[in-house]
């Protein structure tokens, strides 16, 4: 039996080891926790809570998820229970049906042994370590065995949201301006055959499937595409096939990445300015966020497509809880969570792909085209990852000697000159700093100007 530890509770949701740190109790008990959290912030008793409920292809998924379930009814609460879906159809559950919150039954880009909950509030806006889980990792150690449950059980209504969601992303896009391209699809054996795999066949693409099919024991690769590791398959069969694009999901799917044409990897920050840049086109002057990571190229496309760019906190939380009060058209992390305010707010590994196949087919033009003014003008490092020991001293030390840029500490420390900037920021979980440094100049100022960061970080 797993004991609970503080381990699982992490920044953006409750992740751990299946039976040693995550089981069917700990998840009964986290599920009643939730129905409390959300019935505080709902300003109602639990028993007139409405909770959506899904859980991804994982081996352990159905059982876990039958334990939420259990936790939430046993408040009173009722379930809308989606069954097996990808995590943005959960937060269409909640968003379109006015529910309470949901919880989706997924350890997203984990490997196997993984387990974990993904929590979200009324309006699909996801808790976080600030706002939710630390209050439902209290609730728990409040009580062993959750006092205060319902003589009434809530009751459970199963929902197929498949063709709902389905019609409801592809109104996003003008469809029959797609042209029949061809694409290699890599779903990880994650929820993205299903989810998206009915789109494309409808678009008339010519799509090459692989891994396509759900399985929870991820016979391939680990679903998660941000590691070269991952991504060596489909960029082989890109240039094997001669294909148009390469597109690559994680896990349960909320998140996508490109291949271009020639093989090579497009990065998040290049790809938010081509979905602004195209979502800017049918919604001009609206107003578009980005993350403190970001390359240049997002705030300098923005401008340049009449849309007015603002920089904001890396996470979901923040991203949601921003757009849904200013009203922003869309937001991009670099991480590759897209946000839409016509897909209440929520993160979709399913719409940026619309997109870009249609913005493709508009433009004419192969993905390298559209990347070229990109690569060739902003160099940027990536996330890089440091250990340190004491961050917050390391980061005075970098305030320190960097005392002539314009700072920022919005998230981290931005140092921002002329011709290049770098952010860095702590980890919520772990004793490291994560850099992000771009240089306007070369590849190789972008590259000397990084090791001298990162000496100044390690040292």
């Amino acid at each position: 039996m797993a004991s609970l530890t503080a381990d699982i509770f992490k920044a953006y949701d409750i992740r751990g080891l299946y039976g040693e740190q995550i089981d069917g109790e700990i998840a009964e008990r986290i599920g009643g926790a939730f129905a409390q959290v959300l019935a505080k912030l709902a300003g109602k008793p639990t028993d007139q809570l409405r909770i959506g409920l899904g859980r991804d292809m994982r081996l352990t998924a159905p059982e876990l998820a039958q334990r939420y379930i259990q936790g939430i009814t046993a408040q009173g609460a009722d379930v809308l229970d989606a069954g097996e879906v990808g995590t943005e159809m959960l937060y269409f559950l909640v968003g379109s049906r006015g529910l309470d919150g949901g919880l989706m039954c997924t350890a997203s880009h984990n490997p196997k042994p993984y387990t974990g909950a993904k929590l979200v509030r009324d309006g699909a806006i996801a808790l976080s370590g600030d706002a939710g889980i630390g209050d439902i990792r209290a609730a728990i150690e409040a009580s062993a065995d959750l006092q205060g449950r319902r003589s009434e059980q809530g009751k459970v209504q199963s929902v197929d949201l498949y063709e709902e969601f389905q019609e409801t992303v592809l109104k996003l896009i003008e469809a029959d301006a797609v042209q029949p391209l061809k694409v290699v699809v890599d779903g990880g054996n994650g929820m993205a055959g299903p989810m998206v795999g009915p789109l494309l066949e409808r678009l008339g693409l010519d799509v090459v499937e692989t891994y396509w099919t759900p399985d929870g024991n991820f016979p391939d690769h680990e679903p998660n595409p941000l590691l070269p590791e991952n991504r060596t398959f489909i960029i082989e069969r890109v240039r094997e096939t001669g294909a148009d694009l390469g597109i690559a999901w994680d896990g349960d799917a909320d998140r996508c990445f490109f291949i271009d044409e020639t093989g090579e990897f497009v990065d998040g920050d290049f790809l938010t300015a081509l979905l602004a840049q195209s979502l800017l086109a049918k919604h001009p002057g609206e107003a578009i966020l980005y993350d403190v990571r970001a390359s240049w190229a997002v705030p300098d496309t923005v401008r340049a497509a009449g849309g007015t760019p603002h920089i904001n906190r890396v996470g979901h939380a923040f991203f949601k809880t921003r757009m849904r009060t200013e009203g922003s058209l869309f937001g991009g992390e670099v991480s590759g969570h897209y946000y839409f305010r016509d897909f209440y707010c929520a993160d979709s590994g399913t719409i940026p792909a619309l997109l870009i196949l249609e913005h493709l087919s508009r433009t004419g033009k192969r993905m390298s085209e559209l990347l070229a003014p990109y690569r060739e003008r902003y160099f940027i490092s990536g996330e890089i990852n440091s250990e340190v020991s004491d961050q917050q001293a390391k980061m005075r030390e970098i305030a320190e000697r960097y005392a002539d840029a314009h700072q920022e500490e919005l998230d981290g420390i931005s140092i921002d000159y002329e011709d290049w900037h770098f952010n860095v920021r702590p980890s919520n979980t772990e004793p490291l700093l994560r850099l992000c440094l771009e240089s306007l100049r070369s590849r190789q100022d972008m590259e000397r100007r990084r090791d001298e960061v990162l000496e100044l970080i390690r040292s």
